[in-house]
This record gives structure tokens, sequence and C-alpha cells, in this order.
């Protein structure tokens, strides 16, 4: 029974009782019973009064605790004009402002934060409590390279390619761990967790540190060419000066030790030579101009190299097939540049294939981009880490620097490209030509 109830049974018995009373006085005294009338008709009158005094305080109460069961912090109570109840009625108005200042609050530095981590050049994995991919910024889908929709509601583990591998692993040593992918591009990725609702949650911080790591690698090894030039030059000019000179003493030896002593002197002179050229080779990585774009048909560059190479790929049985888009693909490149290290792409398609094999040129015009392919071996995953890294070849007598410059002239071009083995087994480098292009 509720209290109001309560307080209505209260009021009627005892009124009744009085009104009983007031009855049976009418015979005995009619002044006493005009007189327990009108205290009866006030009493009621009070009653009523007390009532609505008594009702108004739980009208509020209910009211408010209905507001505050629906998170309705705008409601707010005027004073009635008593003063216990004004007293409740300020401390309920104060604690709303402060709660809807807390809200206020909070909404504000989440849709700060939200904001913060959409705009993030850093990629960012909200995980739920299963472990589970429930939220991702447009920055993390970018290095991903898949929609967000493939991402969400799955564990980091089970994402496709090597991002997989590579999360379970950051995350189960919870620790900033590198991740090399694909030969070039490197990422950190680094775990922690955060309280929600008093359980923990955890979250993936994805860098990109590809294009940091290519300007340190490319200071270190501009400084150790340019000192290794100017050594070995130096060197090697003032020895061939030496070499040669020494042709004038050859008529003094004897006939017999004449042919000894030139063949020594030429040998010597050509391996310095070559020398030469092969510190040339670096400085001009080093010395790799910025492109100046214009206008140029990459079909007429692929034909080109395809006739130069053709020599050499006819002694080695290795068929060339041009799968070209139908009309002239017009890209602004620098054409010298991209020539170059077209050149190389092929040239290192054709030595992985050895002899006996086929290499594919294939082209489209809508995104511009161009494939060469080749059914040479595949590369060990252990190679394909360590591709465009300076120095590295998997030649015996390879300097590894052909696929770095190829590396650095189409960055240069902010062409995006890729070198990997396929689900077919041919092994494809493949360039966007549109800047910022995904290959």
């Amino acid at each position: 029974m509720s209290l109001r109830l309560k307080f209505i049974l209260f009021v009627a018995v005892l009124h009744g009782i009085i009104a009983a009373l007031a009855v049976q006085l009418r015979t005995v005294n009619v002044p006493l019973f005009v007189g327990s009338e009108v205290l009866l008709l006030g009493s009621l009158v009070w009653a009523v009064q007390l009532y609505r005094d008594f009702v108004r305080p739980l009208q509020l109460i209910a009211a408010g605790t209905e507001a505050m069961q629906a998170q309705d912090f705008s409601l707010k109570f005027l004073s009635v004009g008593q003063r216990e109840m004004d007293q409740l009625i300020a401390v309920y108005n104060q604690m709303l402002d402060a709660l809807r200042q807390e809200r206020v609050s909070q909404h504000e530095k989440s849709f700060l934060l939200e904001r913060l981590i959409q705009a993030s050049p850093a990629g960012i994995l909200i995980l739920d409590f299963e472990g589970r991919v429930e939220s991702v910024n447009e920055a993390a889908t970018r290095l991903l390279g898949l929609p967000a929709a493939a991402v969400l509601g799955r564990a980091p583990a089970a994402l496709p390619g090597a991002w997989g591998p590579a999360l379970a692993a950051a995350l189960a040593h919870e620790r900033p761990q590198a991740l090399r992918l694909s030969g070039l591009q490197t990422y950190r990725a680094h775990t922690a967790h955060f309280l929600d609702r008093g359980f923990q949650r955890r979250f993936i911080l994805l860098e990109e540190l590809t294009q940091e790591l290519m300007q340190q690698e490319k200071a270190a090894y501009e400084q150790l060419i340019r000192m290794m030039s100017h050594e070995i030059n130096n060197s090697i000019g003032a020895i061939n000066s030496i070499l040669h000179s020494f042709r004038h003493y050859a008529p003094q030896l004897a006939p017999a030790d004449r042919p000894d002593y030139t063949e020594a002197l030429e040998v010597s002179i050509a391996r310095n030579t070559q020398l030469a050229n092969f510190i040339a080779n670096f400085s001009h990585l080093v010395r790799l101009p910025p492109p100046t774009p214009q206008p140029t048909d990459v079909h007429a560059l692929l034909r080109g190299i395809c006739r130069l190479l053709q020599p050499q790929s006819a002694q080695r049985r290795i068929a060339w097939h041009l799968e070209l888009a139908p009309a002239p693909l017009v890209v602004p490149l620098d054409a010298q540049q991209l020539e170059q290290a077209l050149l190389n792409i092929a040239k290192n398609a054709l030595e992985a294939i050895g002899t006996d094999g086929n290499i594919w040129v294939r082209t489209t015009a809508e995104p511009p981009a161009l494939v060469v392919a080749n059914d040479g071996p595949a590369l060990a995953p252990e190679v394909s880490q360590r591709l465009f890294t300076p120095f590295f070849s998997t030649k015996k007598d390879g300097q590894g620097i052909g696929l770095t410059l190829v590396r650095d002239i189409l960055m240069q071009h902010d062409f995006a490209f890729g070198l990997a083995t396929e689900a077919d087994g041919r092994t494809a480098f493949r360039v966007a030509l549109r800047a910022g292009g995904r290959g």
C-alpha cells in the first residue's frame, strides 16, 4: 500500500468517526452539534491542504526519479515556498547541473577522441572484449589495404595476407614490433589496453616507417658511397697514370718478356677501369636528380625495351608477350628515369628465368598501371622481405643497387609498386602509374 493511500484512509477513518460523534450530539445539544460540524468542515479543509502539501513532494520526487532513470538531466524544479522542500529542490537542481555538465564534458571528450582517432595518421584498431576488431580508422584501412567491412568483427590474427601473422605476433609480445611487408613497406605495431566499464580492452597502433627508414638508409649509404668514390677514384686515377707510364719501359725489356709485361699492364688498367665503373654505378644512385615529368607514351618505352633485350632473350629462349591496352598510355613522368627503371625490372625478370621461359608485359588504362611478370622460380619469403634493401642481391656478382634504383625512381614519381610471387605462380612487378595510386 502506497504512503498516499495510507494517508487518505487515515483521514477518511478519522473524519468518519468525528462525523458519527457529531450525529449523536444532534439530539443532545444543538449548539454543540453545529460547532462540531463547523470543526469537521474545517478539519476537512485542513486535511485537503495537508494532503496537497504532502503529495507535492512525492510528485516532485517521483518526477525527478523518472527523469534520472531516463537520464534526462534537463528537468529542474521551482521553489514551492516550503523551507524543507525548497532545500531539497535546491540540492536536486545542483545535482542535475553537475550531472548535465559532466555528461556534456564526456560527450565533448568522446567526440574529440573520435575525431582525433579518425584524423590520426597512425592506424588504430580498437578491439572488443573478445579480441575482435570493433572499430578502425581510415589510416588503418589504408595501411592494411582492406575496406573497413573486411576488418570489423574479425580477430587481428585472422586478417588476410601478411598482416594476420604480423599482428598476431605483436599481440603476443605486447611490445612494439617492427613489421616489414613485401620487402618495401615497414611498420611498427604497438599494442596497449584501456578500461571500459571496469574491464580491460586492447587496441593496436600501426605506424608507417617506410619513408623514415628509407631516408635514414639513403643518408647512410650516400655518405658511404661519397667517401668510397672520393678515395677510390683518386687512387685509381693515380695508379692508372703510373701504369700508362710503365708502357714506355716495354721496349727496354727482352723480347721474350715484353708480352707478359704488356699483358700485366693491360689487365691492371682494365681492372682499375672496371673498379671505377663499379663505383660510378653507386654514384649514379646517389646523384639521382628529381624527375621532370612530361607526357610520355609508356607503350613506346615498353616496346623499345623489348626490342633492346630481344637478342639476349632469343639466346636464352625467353619469349615476350605484350598485352598492352588498346589506346596509347600517356602518363606525365620522367621518360629517361622510368625507362631506366623498366630496363632494370626487365633485366631482373630475364635473370630470374635464366633460360626457357616467358615474360608478360601488361598495361591498363584505367587505372593506369603496368605489370611485368615472369614464370621463373618463385621468390623465397626471406628474399621477399629484403628485395628493395640497398646492397642486397641474390646474384653471385650482384651489387644490390638495381632494385634500389628502381625503388628510388618510382618513389620520386610517387608511384606505388610491389614485387611478389602471385597465386598463379608468376612473379610480377606491379606499378601504379598514378601519383599516390595503389599497385
